[in-house]
């Protein structure tokens, strides 16, 4: 079964939840490979690709000073479009990608890299977060692009089967 029909599994669980999406580098694969499954307007609330910083400031609130000093990549901008998306969308659940979809030596990235964010809404008004990166090596952009989503996707069912297991 594909991670994205084991998500639908997870979301329409009681208490049935809602997702949605916010992706830099991986530019809307995380959203396709959600919408892909029949059904999937049932849990599924959008997604929205914010590339440049001036979007992830003005659509998911990312803190504009930290964002420009590390090129938009790092723990905090994943988590902060991740909850960004949760607000902008009114979602019970959101990922977000920002990386590299190939190296970038200015920046000192030598192989395409993501970090990534879930961010969750839980009953009692608290959040919780989990985050970390991943690293194609040798992937080349479109390659790099489809392995983070699949990955990313795998991290949120993960996420969710823990959670449901509580």
């Amino acid at each position: 079964m594909s991670h994205a029909a084991e998500l639908k599994k997870l979301m329409m669980r009681r208490p049935p939840l809602t997702l949605a999406v916010a992706e830099s580098l991986t530019a809307g694969h995380v959203q396709a490979r959600i919408a892909a499954v029949s059904g999937a307007s049932d849990y599924f609330l959008g997604g929205i690709t914010a590339y440049t910083l001036r979007q992830k400031v003005k659509l998911l609130g990312v803190n504009r000073a930290h964002a420009k000093r590390v090129n938009c990549v790092s723990q905090r901008v994943a988590v902060e479009m991740a909850f960004g998306a949760t607000r902008l969308f009114g979602a019970d659940l959101a990922v977000a990608t920002t990386g590299y979809a190939e190296p970038a030596r200015a920046a000192g990235v030598k192989s395409p890299m993501a970090w990534w964010a879930i961010c969750q809404r839980l009953a009692n008004g608290r959040l919780a977060l989990t985050s970390g990166t991943i690293e194609v090596p040798g992937a080349n952009r479109t390659e790099a692009q489809a392995r983070i989503a699949d990955d990313v996707l795998g991290r949120l069912v993960a996420h969710l089967a823990a959670w449901r297991a509580q």
